[in-house]
Formats: structure tokens, sequence, C-alpha cells
């Protein structure tokens, strides 16, 4: 994972069963959407945002926007963040009220934020995320490469992650009647 491996898994407390810090990456890799929180005036945001990561930078996520963003203001000055990306795969009903659930692959990140100044890293970082996102698109082939005017009035943050967690839940409902044919209700997994 990370250089500073041994203190970067943060404990989970609700659902310890369903950790799976091995698959932190991936999870990362996977995802689309970020929600970003931090702490401004006293006041909580969350946002969400596209982001890019690679597992070769594995402490590493990116995320972008105007430079008139308050999100890109305040993360670019190093306040702490907190990214979380979680991937819903199923809703899961069962005869108990109590075990309702969701089937879902998620991964928390908290780390410190720092502006990425250089064009060509800037451009580099939205190539791969192009990439990411629509596997096989080239730049100067699929799509105009970036201006420099774009890059220049574009900013990008790189949170470096301190402290990681991953969960995720699979399978069919858990309650008590669940696997009881008789029983009385229904209960099942709708996939998403």
């Amino acid at each position: 994972m990370g250089e500073h491996e041994s203190n970067w898994i943060t404990e989970v407390r609700q659902h310890p069963e369903r950790t799976v810090p091995q698959r932190a990456q991936e999870f990362l890799a996977l995802g689309h959407v970020a929600h970003v929180g931090f702490v401004q005036d006293g006041r909580p945001y969350v946002i969400p945002m596209l982001y890019h990561y690679s597992p070769e930078r594995p402490d590493l996520i990116y995320l972008h926007g105007g430079f008139s963003s308050r999100t890109l203001q305040q993360l670019a000055k190093g306040i702490p963040v907190c990214v979380t990306v979680t991937e819903l795969d199923g809703l899961v009903y069962s005869r108990d009220a109590e075990y309702h659930s969701a089937n879902y692959r998620s991964v928390m990140c908290f780390g410190l934020g720092r502006i990425i100044e250089d064009e060509q890293a800037k451009r580099v970082m939205f190539e791969e995320m192009t990439a990411r996102y629509f596997p096989g698109r080239t730049a100067g082939r699929d799509y105009t490469p970036a201006l420099s005017s774009h890059l220049t009035t574009t900013a990008v943050v790189e949170v470096v992650i301190e402290e990681i967690s991953a969960k995720m839940r699979e399978g069919g409902p858990k309650g008590p009647q669940d696997a009881q044919d008789d029983a009385p209700g229904t209960c099942g997994v709708v996939d998403v």
C-alpha cells in the first residue's frame, strides 16, 4: 500500500466483519464518484466529485475544478479532508424489517490536499483520468488535448492519503426467517 502502511488502516467499528482493507485500492480504482468532506468556518461540507486514482500511486487521489470553487480553495490550503467512494451493488430485502440492507463496496480516505501547479503534471493526470472513465480514449486521437489556457484555469488538488479503510457487504438477507421457505413475507436481492 503506502509508505506508512503500518498505521495507514483505520479501525472500522460498525460491522468490523465487513472490513476488507486489502481491497481499498481496487475500490478506489473502480469507483466513479467521490464524496469529499471538509470543514470551513466551523461548518461541514460534503461535495460529490469525479476523481482520479491509480494503483501505481496508491496514496494519492486527485480532485479538480475551477479556481473559484470553495472546495478546491479549501483543499489547496492543506486542511484535513475525507474522501469516500461507494459503489452500490444491490438492495437486500428481508422477511424481517431489521435485516433490510444493501450490498456495497466502500472506501474512506483521510488526508491532506496540496495544489498541483505544474502544467505537464495536470495534463498527464487529466489524460489518465479520461482513460480511467473512458477506457481506450486517447488524447489527440479520440479528443482534442486540453489547451494550456484550460489547464492554467483549472485547479488540481492532490490528496495525500494518511489513513484508509474499506468495507463491503455481499450476499443475501441474513434475517432469522430468511432461510425458511415457509416463513411469512419475502426476501431477496435487487441488483443495482
